[in-house]
């Protein structure tokens, strides 16, 4: 029995979400990889061309008595060279490859679960699927697909080839490196004026007023006549759709809906042919979003995957979608990708509109905006030092309020969710309209509140719920635009000052504050920043 056919034998056992690499002292210079759930991939870094940009794929069935003709090349007939000895007298991780052009090429492989991890080594990768098990000897690959009893597959989003094609990666090495920044994340906090451009690059154009996302063009007219549309995600992701969504009902007067992913499927929410799903998630392998996808997919829904990762599993199995280009974002916390996904979404939401002669208006002020949005954030973050000084102020608290209405509801949720990440204190998101119906218990003048008043149609009311915490002797302070700061001073303790914009971005501005203040604290508590604990930067197990 081969080392190949052992380790199906152990997957075939296994349960639940696992990416696994197998080695053994019984089959030196073997490796047999598989994934079911998470991620995983493998990159090739040769000293030559690679003579084909394609691995096949052998199909077949656990405990099935394989003839010769099926078994893999590797191992079987193969004349395999030893590896060369390294200095150290260790066999080097130098081999032969079955597929270089020139045959006896020096070869590497990298297995990891994500990109980022081996980009500094090779740009060329193979994404697996579920249940493909890769054979690696000697510098030779062979990938062998194998089906079990009881598990099932989506498979309608693999090439009619079975094939694995080996990939380029276009992340530079420099965009994972910290330069001149402490951490991580403030270098992505720092990051999003070039960020939301990358979003924004080939697909508006500022000159005629137009917007087009390429990868929803075949799609679009389908989701014009849609019955509704789902937007399912989890965290952050969730409060980008949240951000997004009142503007995607008014460009396109279709109902939308967004659900958190887990909830979704423990509703097992009722899902029709006419139903468009959006799936959004910066890594693009969230397990819970994952899972809903291939819920909605197998019911019929057109499925749109909205991912930061190329390449990423959602990327692959949706049948249409968008990438953010942001870039890649190593810490925990979600920044730049939030407000490139708020930025994708209000593109799409642009395009909707793009044969409706009503809304040429507000798509032309929208898109005004967007050119403008790069040099405002960067303005935003002139901040910086005003919020680093507040943070000192709430070192010692041990909870957070954070409300606002309207567009702003959304970001009250996510910098509420930034304090609760990496600062382990109790912060709440809390629309203000709700104020009465319970939360204004907690106000006193103990209780730190931190307010969202934007001049928008939500400012009257906003500006109703700021004088009910200072009628309760709350010290609110509040995060306004230069239209209203003359009328927020009367009730503000603090307030923070942020360039005003039209509505549907506003809150692009309003959470950076949050961001910093987020940061800061965490810095002030003396915790990782990049690294909080319990929480890892992709969500793969449900």
């Amino acid at each position: 029995m081969s080392f190949r056919e052992i380790a199906e034998n152990v997957v075939s056992q296994l349960e639940g979400a696992f990416a696994v690499v197998i080695k053994s002292v019984h089959f030196p210079n073997e490796a047999v990889a598989c994934r079911r759930g998470s991620p995983l991939l493998i990159g090739i870094k040769a000293s030559g061309e690679l003579g084909t940009l394609k691995v096949p794929v052998a199909a077949g069935t656990v405990f099935e008595n394989a003839s010769s003709s099926n078994r893999d090349a590797v191992g079987v007939g193969s004349s395999h060279l030893p590896r060369a000895m390294s200095a150290s007298g260790r066999l080097s991780s130098m081999t032969n490859l079955n597929l270089s052009s020139e045959g006896m090429n020096a070869i590497e492989y990298f297995l990891a679960s994500d990109a980022s991890a081996i980009v500094e080594h090779t740009r060329r990768v193979i994404y697996l699927e579920d249940n493909d098990v890769a054979h690696i000897a000697l510098g030779e690959i062979a990938i062998h697909r194998i089906k079990i009893d009881g598990i099932s597959v989506d498979d309608s989003h693999i090439k009619d080839d079975g094939s694995r094609e080996i990939q380029h990666l276009e992340v530079e090495i420099q965009q994972l490196m910290r330069g001149n920044y402490d951490h991580y994340m403030q270098k992505e906090i720092f990051e999003q004026p070039e960020s939301l451009l990358n979003t924004m690059r080939g697909r508006v154009n500022f000159k005629d007023m137009v917007v087009q996302l390429g990868g929803l063009v075949n799609e679009i007219n389908t989701m014009r006549r849609c019955r509704r549309m789902m937007f399912i995600s989890c965290g952050t992701s969730f409060h980008s759709t949240l951000a997004a969504r009142a503007f995607i009902e008014e460009m396109s007067e279709i109902p939308v809906g967004v659900e958190l992913a887990s909830d979704f499927m423990d509703r097992s929410t009722p899902i029709f042919r006419d139903d468009v799903c959006f799936f959004v998630s910066q890594s693009g392998e969230t397990a819970d979003t994952l899972n809903t996808l291939r819920y909605c997919k197998s019911r019929g829904a057109l499925c749109v995957g909205i991912v930061n990762t190329v390449g990423s599993t959602i990327s692959r199995e949706s049948h249409c979608g968008v990438h953010l280009n942001a870039g890649p974002e190593i810490g925990v916390a979600s920044t730049k990708a939030y407000t490139s996904q708020i930025v994708a979404l209000t593109i799409f939401a642009l395009m909707m509109a793009n044969d409706r002669v009503s809304m040429q208006d507000r798509v032309k002020d929208v898109i005004k905006s967007l050119h403008e949005l790069p040099e405002l954030v960067k303005e935003v973050l002139k901040l910086d030092e005003q919020v680093k000084q507040l943070a000192a102020d709430f070192k010692e608290e041990r909870s957070l309020l954070v409300m606002g209405r309207g567009y702003q509801y959304a970001t009250c949720l996510e910098g509420a969710l930034k304090i609760k990440e990496l600062t382990y204190m109790h912060s709440e998101g809390i629309l203000s309209g709700e104020l009465k119906h319970g939360p204004l218990a907690l106000i006193d003048e103990d209780m730190p509140v931190i307010m969202i008043v934007i001049k928008d149609g939500t400012f009257t009311k906003s500006q109703n719920a700021l004088e009910q915490v200072c009628a309760r002797k709350g010290r609110p302070i509040v995060i306004c635009t230069d239209e209203c700061k003359e009328l927020v001073d009367l009730y503000a303790y603090k307030t923070i000052v942020v360039p005003a914009i039209t509505d549907c971005l506003q809150s692009i501005l309003a959470v950076i504050p949050l961001q910093l203040l987020s940061y800061h604290l965490a810095l002030e508590k003396g915790y990782n920043v990049d690294f909080p604990r319990n929480l890892a930067k992709s969500v793969t197990v449900e």
